[in-house]
């Protein structure tokens, strides 16, 4: 009843319906496949292993630091991994370019969510557009037909609501997987500077030392 009801809603919305149902589709598959992401990251996090590795570092043992980094699946410890034994770059590039291609990896599909919440209500405009059209031809025909007029109003009206759906259930995610994003930017800045602020320290000692 309800799937039948649903269908005569969506073809009583004109054309317009089909882009709109496609936004519908990408936009349940891009939320599913970002809450899977996230789940499996917050997962993978390992706050005592970062302790660990800047232990390590206010000790003076680089050595250990850089061992303890190594193998960890937290995309922190990992970016920590890549200044502390790539020795091929300076410090501060390997852990840029290891923060990079986690945050890279974070705010995927961030830019479709923020299309559709500016696409779908444009999208339910432009129905409503075609279906006052609809009723204005009905108007200037030669045999007046009460049910073409509404139909066209209907119509206007079904695009509107959907456009406008689409666009709320989106704007939610967005900015709750943008702050997601922005607090694990933080996290990485965070243990970034830590990391480089125990590395001089450690440099400065030693050259006091000789």
């Amino acid at each position: 009843m309800l799937a039948n009801i649903v269908i005569e809603y969506f073809q009583r919305g004109g054309l317009v319906m089909w882009p709109i149902l496609i936004c519908a589709v990408v936009l349940v598959a891009v939320i599913g496949e970002r809450l899977f992401w996230w789940w499996r990251e917050t997962r993978l996090r390992d706050h005592d292993r970062l302790m660990q590795v800047l232990d390590a570092l206010h000790k003076g043992n680089v050595e250990e630091a850089a061992q303890l980094a190594k193998g960890s699946h937290d995309p922190v410890v990992q970016m920590v991994d890549h200044g502390l034994n790539d020795h091929a770059t300076s410090l501060q590039i390997a852990m840029q370019a290891a923060a990079g291609v986690v945050l890279r990896r974070a705010g995927r599909f961030i830019p479709v969510l923020d299309t559709l919440v500016t696409l779908a209500p444009l999208l339910g405009l432009l129905g409503t557009v075609t279906g006052i059209m609809h009723s204005f031809t009905s108007l200037g025909s030669a045999e007046l037909a009460i049910s073409k007029v509404t139909g066209g109003i209907g119509e206007a009206l079904i695009a509107t609501a959907c456009g406008l759906c689409i666009a709320i259930v989106a704007l939610v995610p967005l900015n709750y997987f943008s702050g997601k994003v922005a607090a694990l930017q933080y996290d990485l800045e965070t243990a970034a500077s830590n990391v480089e602020v125990l590395l001089n320290r450690i440099r400065h000692q030693r050259q006091d030392a000789d």
